[in-house]
């Protein structure tokens, strides 16, 4: 359970974002949206390795630039 301390005169707008910010960091909905479907642990490798090298070309372009 998230606990926000809101500080007298806050508005009630700020707390939620303050709540929003917390909640997304802990990761919850993209836990809940991961196990909606099984993906096999080699898919999930291989995604990795795409993403990994995705990402190095990219700052190898950059880099060059």
């Amino acid at each position: 359970m998230l606990i926000i301390p809101v500080k007298d005169g806050e508005s009630i707008d700020r707390a939620l974002k303050k709540y929003k910010r917390k909640f997304d960091k802990t990761g919850v909905v993209k836990k809940l949206r991961a196990r909606q479907q099984f993906i096999k642990p080699s898919v999930i490798l291989r995604q990795g390795k795409l993403r990994a090298a995705h990402k190095q070309r990219a700052l190898s372009k950059e880099e060059q630039a």
